[in-house]
C-alpha cells in the first residue's frame, strides 16, 4: 500500500506525477491557504506531507496525526515549523537547500540597485505624468560601484550575494556566526569584522540569517542608529529579523538613507505605515520566484519526501537525531 501524503499548496503538475509514482496524493491546486484546524484534519490520517512557509507545523497539530513521519517544506528556511516538537515524535523535517540560492541572490541585488537609483520612486514619477523633462539634480540616488557592501550572514545565499559584487568592485564586509574559511574570504575578497563595525562602515547592509529566536529584531533602532545616515538596508531574507516598526522611523527621520524589503513582520499583514515612504522598495517575498526556482524546490521537497517514506534518509533532513528514533 502507498503511503498517504499531503501537498498543501498549488505545486507544479511535474511534482505531483512524481509523488504519485509513489504515494497516494491528496493535493491543494487550488491553493486555497489551509487553516491550522484545516490543515490538522487533512493531516490526521497521512504518512507526509510537502508544505510550505504558510503552513504551522506545531505540537498542536502532531498530536491530531500520530501517523505523520515526515514534513518536507518547500523552502530553506523552517521557522514555521517546531522541529524539536516533530523529532521528539520522531518525524523527519526538510528543507530545500542550494537550489535557490542563485535566485535570491539576484533578488537582494535587485533591491540594492532599485533602492540605489530611486527606481520604484522614479517609475512611480513617470507613471504619474509628473517628469516634464530632465534636470540636472533629478532623482540623485547614490553610486553602487566601489562603495562598501556589509552581509549579516554569510552562507549560501550571502556568499553568493557577495560574488555579484566583484563585478561592481565593491569592498565586502561580512558578520557571522562563524569566521568561513580562509580561502572562501579570499575567493570572495570578503573581510571579517563584527555586526557593530559592519553597521558603521558599510554604505549597504545586506541581511541573510534564518530566523530565530536569536535573531528576532537583530537590527532595531540602536542598530539602525549605528549605520550612517546615507547607507541602504536591504532584508531579502525573513521577517521578523529587522524591527519594522524601527526601520519605518528611521527610514522617516533620516537616520539611514533607504531601505530594500522583501520581507516583512507579520506577512503578509505588513505595517502599512511603510506606503507613506517613498525611500524603501518593497516586494512580496518573490526572493525565490523563478519559474526554474521554483519548480526546482518544489521537486527536491518531493523528492525529499519519498526518500523519507521509502528509505528513511532523505538528502536534506533538518533534525537528523530523529534516526535515533
Amino acid at each position: 500500500m502507498k503511503p498517504k501524503v499531503l501537498v498543501t499548496r498549488e505545486v507544479f503538475d511535474e511534482t505531483l506525477e512524481y509523488l504519485a509514482q509513489y504515494c497516494e496524493v491528496e493535493s491543494n491546486q487550488p491553493d486555497a491557504p489551509l487553516s491550522p484546524q484545516r490543515l490538522a484534519e487533512r493531516l490526521k490520517d497521512k504518512d507526509g506531507a510537502v508544505c510550505a512557509l504558510t503552513d504551522r507545523i506545531d505540537e498542536q497539530l502532531l498530536a491530531g496525526c500520530p501517523g505523520l513521519k515526515a514534513v518536507c517544506n518547500i523552502a530553506v528556511g523552517y521557522n514555521n515549523i517546531d522541529v524539536a516538537a516533530c523529532t521528539a515524535r520522531g518525524v523527519m523535517v526538510t528543507n530545500t537547500p542550494g537550489v535557490l540560492d542563485d535566485a535570491t541572490a539576484d533578488l537582494a541585488w535587485a533591491l540594492i540597485l532599485s533602492t540605489a537609483r530611486r527606481i520604484t520612486e522614479a517609475e512611480a514619477y513617470l507613471r504619474n505624468g509628473e517628469w516634464k523633462g530632465w534636470y540636472l539634480k533629478q532623482l540623485l540616488g547614490v553610486n553602487v560601484h566601489r562603495a562598501t557592501l556589509g552581509i549579516i550572514g554569510m552562507g549560501r545565499i550571502g556568499q553568493a550575494i557577495a560574488r555579484r559584487a566583484a563585478g561592481f568592485e565593491m569592498r565586502v564586509l561580512y558578520h557571522n556566526r562563524r569566521r568561513v574559511a580562509p580561502e572562501i574570504e579570499q575567493r570572495l575578497n570578503a573581510t571579517y569584522v563584527s555586526k557593530e563595525e559592519l553597521l558603521e562602515r558599510s554604505d549597504f547592509v545586506v541581511l541573510q540569517v534564518p530566523y530565530s529566536a536569536e535573531t528576532h529584531h537583530l537590527i532595531g533602532a540602536a542598530e539602525l542608529k549605528k549605520m550612517k545616515r546615507s547607507a541602504i538596508l536591504v532584508n531579502s531574507t525573513r521577517g521578523g529579523v529587522v524591527d519594522d516598526a524601527a526601520l519605518i522611523e528611521a527610514l522617516a527621520n533620516g537616520t539611514i538613507r533607504a531601505a530594500g524589503l522583501d520581507v516583512f513582520e507579520n506577512e503578509p499583514r505588513f505595517n502599512p505605515e511603510f506606503l507613506k515612504l517613498k525611500n524603501v522598495v518593497l516586494v512580496p517575498h518573490i526572493g525565490s520566484s523563478t519559474e526554474a526556482t521554483r519548480r526546482a524546490m518544489a521537486m527536491t521537497a518531493a523528492k525529499n519526501l519519498v526518500a523519507a517514506l521509502t528509505t528513511g534518509d532523505p538528502p536534506n533532513l533538518v533534525n537528523p537525531e530523529v534516526r535515533k528514533r
